[in-house]
């Protein structure tokens, strides 16, 4: 009978069963398309973007209209198996970059287990390509286990060819600040007129790119960065508002190469946008996708006519600390 089992090993059942409460990762078989053949691992883990949302959203288009395999890796509260986007320590199912082709990230803050983030930087190691956006700049945060070997990825790092972390040695910037007004301006990418490099591939049918989020602040983009697009602050948070021209323009969207020590040379894709409110833009979207196949060696597949269009309904919800959706599972982004 159940009240015959001690207490102390009641706990201990109930401990060892915790991993395995619900599903860990979304993955999404490619049809058929150019990108058959081809997998792609989009990493979730940011507390207040929304990340949670748009990750299985651009998983799902790229599975399911170009054909490559996705798997959609999200942070969960092993206690309850429930999507936690501030549970800052788990992020199960990062042995998938093992056979990823590409990685699309949008993480902020995270303090993973070593043997989490070994997958990680074997993938970077391997050369591999990767996107990241708006929080990614900030990574990794050390807070509690500065002894660990990745401590140097932290956003503040002093380490000797680390300085500023994670985010500036892969994408040319860690955190700097809200260059625009927290959740009272939005971001407006000046596709035209500023843009030095409107002929890259990744450019192709990018016409009108406007999103909830400010423009953030960039200073330490090195000499090999290429940006894309810069970006002005909007005197509010919708698409219609008008540009402030007042303030200075800041690069939203850039290229750069990167190699770490004992790595073979690799590219890396940035952009400050990237809350799941900005993905209403289906520009944005089409950004994303052109970034990928770009990464991915095929920039003569690019076309302006891409469809981008969502897979199933999207309903993003407005960014904040604390605001997300308590109770999801993996299950639930399907």
């Amino acid at each position: 009978m159940l009240r015959s089992i001690p207490f102390s090993l009641l706990i201990f059942l109930s401990v060892i069963t915790l991993p395995s409460k619900g599903q860990q990762f979304l993955q999404f078989e490619g049809e058929e398309g150019p990108g058959k053949g081809k997998h792609i691992v989009l990493v979730a883990g940011d507390d207040e973007y929304r990340s949670e949302e748009s990750m299985p959203m651009l998983g799902k288009i790229l599975a399911h209209r170009y054909g490559f395999k996705t798997t959609v890796l999200f942070p969960i509260d092993p206690a309850t198996g429930d999507i936690v986007p501030n549970f800052q320590n788990n992020i199960p199912g990062l042995e998938n970059l093992e056979t990823a082709d590409l990685m699309i990230m949008l993480i902020r803050f995270r303090e993973l287990p070593d043997e989490q983030t070994q997958y990680i930087e074997n993938f970077l190691k391997a050369g591999k390509p990767v996107i990241g956006l708006r929080t990614s700049t900030h990574a990794f945060a050390y807070q509690k286990n500065k002894e660990s070997r990745f401590a140097k990825w932290d956003w503040m790092s002093k380490a000797e060819g680390w300085e500023r972390g994670f985010g500036q040695r892969i994408f040319g910037e860690t955190w700097v600040n809200h260059h625009g007004v927290h959740g009272k301006e939005g971001t407006r990418a000046l596709v035209d007129g500023v843009s030095l490099q409107r002929d890259h591939p990744i450019l192709r049918g990018v016409e009108d790119i406007w999103g909830a989020s400010d423009v953030y602040g960039i200073k330490h983009l090195p000499e090999e960065a290429a940006v894309l697009l810069y970006g002005q602050s909007t005197a509010g948070m919708s698409p219609d508002a008008p540009v402030i021209w007042e303030k200075a323009v800041m690069p939203i969207a850039w290229t750069k190469p990167y190699q770490l020590e004992g790595g073979s040379p690799g590219m890396a894709f940035a952009s400050t946008l990237g809350a799941s409110l900005d993905f209403q833009s289906e520009d944005l979207r089409r950004l994303i996708v052109n970034a990928s196949f770009w990464l991915l060696g095929m920039p003569d597949l690019i076309t302006p006519e891409m469809n981008v269009d969502y897979v199933g309904e999207y309903h993003p919800t407005m960014f904040g600390f604390n605001s997300f959706r308590k109770g999801m599972r993996v299950e639930d982004f399907k």
